[in-house]
């Protein structure tokens, strides 16, 4: 997680950076071979250089960006579990427990869906 440290480190509500953290590491530990980094002030995930997940802070909500491929094709789901969202961004509020089901769904998804893809975006 060392790639995240500067990130983090810029955070100064304590409860949001104690809950992106555990989400990074979450991520980091079920899988372990995604690339990390940071562009566009976003902690990432890639696989084989192509971009899986992204993440970004705002004062209401986590935005979780998997791609409009991706929400597209969880938006009833998405919408079942209560998550406003956008075409780029699914937003998750900080004051609701993190839908660790909908983010592996959301990460497996993009690794099966991009295997074969060679560029950083779809």
């Amino acid at each position: 997680m060392e790639e995240f440290k500067e990130f983090l480190d810029k955070l100064d509500n304590r409860q949001e950076r104690f809950k992106i953290e555990e989400v990074l590491q979450w991520i980091s530990d079920e899988y372990p071979d995604l690339g990390k980094t940071v562009k566009w002030n976003q902690p990432m995930f890639t696989d084989h250089g192509t971009f899986i997940l992204a993440f970004s802070i705002a004062q209401k909500h986590v935005s979780v960006a998997p791609e409009t491929v991706a929400i597209k094709h969880f938006e009833p789901e998405i919408i079942e579990v209560g998550h406003s969202y956008t075409d780029n961004v699914i937003r998750m509020t900080w004051s609701e427990p993190v839908n660790y089901d909908l983010l592996r769904k959301l990460i497996d998804f993009n690794i099966e869906d991009k295997k074969d893809h060679d560029r950083f975006w779809r």
